[in-house]
């Protein structure tokens, strides 16, 4: 049953990794890169026919609430939580589970990121049925990625006791949260069975992650309280700002996940799960052409060019390549971005050294 069940959509980030398209103005979740649809229309497209859009919010930051309402008019404007600073993953989360508890005691949330694909859809909506029925019983469920190679940009579960099956699916007591590993590291449990990757989505009751907050971070459960009232209304008064102000930046993953004893894990196999981190990830997620070659929306012709990826969202202009192997070239209209495959992690160095050079134009 998941009458109850409501979705969260955490859309603020202004995540760099993506440069040159991904700008603080304009971050990775807001791009309509994959068929002409953003990452944020995508997540709402994974939730089709599961959970009405009446039960879908989307916490977000004041500056792209506008362009994330217009992408997608179907959702209520109440169910937009704004954020009036950033203040980490916790304060989202505590404040969507104080706003959507208003509406419906009984509500389970399914909080979920905006900037991710998982193209088995229908394998995903399985897993959210079962997380639901795991936190029905009072846990705090997390979907786990089985991972496909050691990766060291994402961090681990490693899974405990068995809970039981749930709608067909097993879940696990989470015995501990690893930090992003180094690559030796990453190699010893990419070959155990019972590690996953961290996907940052959370299922659970609101009662319960609220009553976790008072335990845990009792100053942040202080302040969500005081402002529970407003919630889901005019969050832009000076008082809400200055109480919001008033909260220590913090993750959900070092407040709450890595010191309850209610963390249970759900280990996916076939989501297909991508989170988009950098342009690398498009050759795992993107069909290549006879030469390995993964042309988006660029005008582009090249000679003995092999294994690259070319981008652009300006397809009047002629990319020509030559002799070029495992190379990654984006174009937007004021920046051009060429690196080797391989090295599009350090995209965030590079952002940060634009900054530092006072190149805040174009970031």
């Amino acid at each position: 049953m998941t009458e109850h069940l409501y979705a969260v959509i955490m859309a603020g980030g202004g995540g760099t990794r993506l440069w040159p398209f991904s700008r603080q103005k304009t971050p990775k979740q807001l791009i309509p890169i994959f068929s002409h649809r953003s990452l944020f229309q995508i997540a709402v497209d994974r939730l089709k026919g599961f959970i009405p859009y009446q039960r879908i919010y989307v916490v977000t930051v004041a500056d792209q609430v506008r362009e994330l309402q217009q992408q997608e008019p179907q959702l209520p404007p109440g169910n937009f939580l704004i954020e009036p600073q950033p203040r980490g993953t916790a304060a989202v989360i505590a404040m969507a589970a104080s706003a959507i508890r208003k509406v419906d005691p009984l509500a389970v949330l399914a909080v979920l990121t905006a900037d991710h694909l998982i193209p088995n859809v229908a394998s995903f909506q399985e897993y959210l049925k079962a997380a639901n029925a795991v936190a029905e019983k009072g846990y705090i469920g997390t979907l786990g990625i089985k991972p496909t190679y050691p990766a060291t940009g994402y961090g681990y579960i490693e899974s405990g006791k068995p809970l039981g099956d749930f709608s067909g699916i097993r879940a696990f007591k989470v015995e501990r949260f690893i930090e992003k590993p180094d690559e030796m590291h990453a190699k010893a449990l990419f070959s155990k069975d019972n590690f996953t990757w961290n996907s940052g989505m959370f299922i659970c009751r609101a009662d319960v992650m609220l009553g976790q907050f008072k335990e845990y971070m009792p100053e942040l459960s202080a302040i969500i309280q005081t402002l529970e009232p407003k919630l889901g209304a005019d969050h832009s008064s000076g008082d809400f700002i200055e109480r919001w102000s008033g909260i220590k930046p913090q993750t959900i993953d070092y407040g709450i996940m890595e010191k309850t004893t209610l963390a249970a894990v759900l280990p996916a196999r076939d989501l297909g799960w991508n989170d988009v981190g950098c342009w690398d990830s498009f050759f795992e997620v993107a069909d290549p052409d006879e030469n390995g070659n993964i042309v988006i929306d660029a005008r582009h012709t090249g000679i003995d060019t092999t294994n690259s990826l070319i981008v652009s969202n300006v397809p009047e202009r002629l990319i020509v390549t030559l002799g070029m192997k495992d190379v990654i070239i984006v174009q937007t209209p004021n920046a051009l971005l060429i690196c080797p495959r391989g090295e599009s992690q350090r995209v965030k160095e590079l952002v940060n050294y634009l900054k530092a050079n006072n190149l805040t134009l174009f970031t």
